[in-house]
């Protein structure tokens, strides 16, 4: 019934609805489009759309009203957020702005349209070891994740990397205990990982990618089970593209993301309430970066 009823607002709204991974599933089986940040970044950038539906935190809406000011953003939970969004500021990047010659500020798409505003490029974890590869600096503040950041420069040899300090509280909550207590008790998977974890935790590793990258992996492995370690949310398509392989979550879930419900959405798209409003100059300074990313990213 539910279902029913977003279906006849979204003819009458001329509304698009996008889904992180993240969402529960009910959420993910009624969107239009479902993936992770980068790959819903492009679709929110194109959508021809009077209004976008993101069931998503709020930065994501931020970045595609930044993305496609042309539509209406709706957020079905405008109070879902994301406490890594903020984990960098102001006076932090211009000092080290500052202080040292030839620095990129390398911005996680996981962050908020004030930091992007402040940012040369930004970056997912799918696209961020390339994109900082392409960059001429030497130097680079990457901002806000530490963990994603620390990833990127283990591949990324000859730059000089400094840090906000910034951590996902999911993803970063993972210890090598609980990875090798799962291990033991499946010995017969391989390990699944978000670049999001701790270094001493990514160690553990059997692979570490992005949600999309993940599932990628799952898919090609002819492993055929796995233990995942990122938001438990990514099983739904997990195991919608891997019939008959079997999955382990391993990370606890994320509050805010589990906030967004089919319920949610519907009085949204009714109501017209939770829309992404932003200053027009955050906006627009916020904009070069993330279509910076869409033009490296490929």
């Amino acid at each position: 019934m539910v279902t029913e009823e977003i279906n006849r607002y979204k003819e009458s709204e001329d509304a698009l609805i996008l889904a992180h991974y993240y969402v529960s599933d009910e959420v993910q089986a009624l969107a239009d489009y479902v993936g992770d940040s980068y790959y819903l970044a492009k679709i929110a950038a194109k959508a021809q759309k009077r209004t976008v539906v993101f069931c998503g935190v709020r930065f994501m809406g931020e970045s595609a009203k930044i993305l496609n000011p042309a539509s209406r953003v709706l957020l079905p939970a405008a109070e879902a957020d994301c406490p890594m969004a903020h984990m960098a500021d102001a006076a932090q990047i211009a000092e080290l702005r500052a202080r040292v010659r030839d620095l990129a500020v390398v911005c996680y798409v996981n962050s908020g349209a004030s930091l992007k505003a402040l940012s040369d490029v930004c970056v997912t974890s799918s696209n961020a070891v390339k994109i900082v590869s392409s960059l001429p600096n030497r130097n680079i503040l990457f901002i806000p994740d530490e963990n994603l950041g620390s990833f990127v420069q283990a591949q990324v040899p000859g730059k000089n990397f400094y840090f906000s300090g910034g951590y996902c509280p999911v993803h970063a909550a993972l210890r090598v205990a609980d990875v090798q207590a799962a291990r033991r008790a499946h010995p017969e998977a391989a390990v699944l990982m978000h670049p999001e974890c701790v270094a001493e935790v990514r160690a553990l590793a059997d692979y570490v990618g992005s949600t999309a990258q993940i599932i990628e992996a799952a898919q090609s492995s002819s492993m055929q089970a796995f233990l995942v370690c990122t938001e438990p949310g990514v099983l739904y398509e997990l195991r919608r593209r891997c019939p008959g392989k079997t999955f382990y979550p391993v990370t606890s879930v994320c509050a805010d993301m589990k906030q967004i419900t089919p319920a949610r959405v519907l009085a949204c798209l009714k109501e017209g309430s939770g829309e992404v409003l932003l200053p027009a100059a955050v906006a627009e300074r916020a904009r070069r970066p993330l279509e910076r990313m869409l033009a490296l990213g490929g």
